[in-house]
């Protein structure tokens, strides 16, 4: 499916002011919520295991994109960058969300619990929903992502 794709896992390791404000922007915007981690369980769970599924789950086509959230944001977007076809981006404003689309095709959004707050959230899913292609200058670019992921010479 195209991004951006109704079917979103969205996994954090506890449950930040800005998950729940993620996941009812979502709904709201009729989004179905693929849950993992304090999203499914509604207690704590380890980053590494949260990151890995989101990202596991967006390239097996569980899931046509992601959201991850942790206290720095910086452990679930490794996390999740070690499943091949992942393209994590730390978002933790508006304009940094959008270049992450535009120019680096980002399937995976990471944003920081302990900075992004629900209205910063809101915004951030805003520019990222609102960036639907990639600029063609970049297409290079990520033609070679993509070879790095299938292990390819450059």
């Amino acid at each position: 499916m195209a991004f951006p794709g109704k079917r979103v896992a969205v996994g954090a390791d506890d449950l930040y002011p800005a998950v729940n404000a993620v996941v009812r922007y979502l709904k709201e915007k009729g989004f179905e919520i693929v849950p993992v981690g304090a999203v499914k369980t509604g207690s704590p769970e380890p980053w590494p295991l949260v990151g890995y599924e989101v990202g596991r789950l967006v390239a097996s086509g569980e899931a046509d994109w992601g959201v991850v959230i942790c206290y720095t944001g910086t452990g679930v977007s490794i996390a999740a960058n070690k499943v091949r076809g992942v393209r994590a981006a730390l978002c933790n404003d508006a304009e940094t969300a959008r270049g992450a689309r535009l120019w680096n095709d980002a399937n995976v959004l990471a944003m920081s619990g302990r900075l992004v707050t629900e209205y910063l959230a809101r915004e951030i899913l805003n520019a990222w929903l609102s960036t639907a292609g990639i600029d063609e200058s970049e297409a290079r670019n990520i033609t070679l992502l993509k070879k790095l992921d299938a292990e390819e010479r450059l």
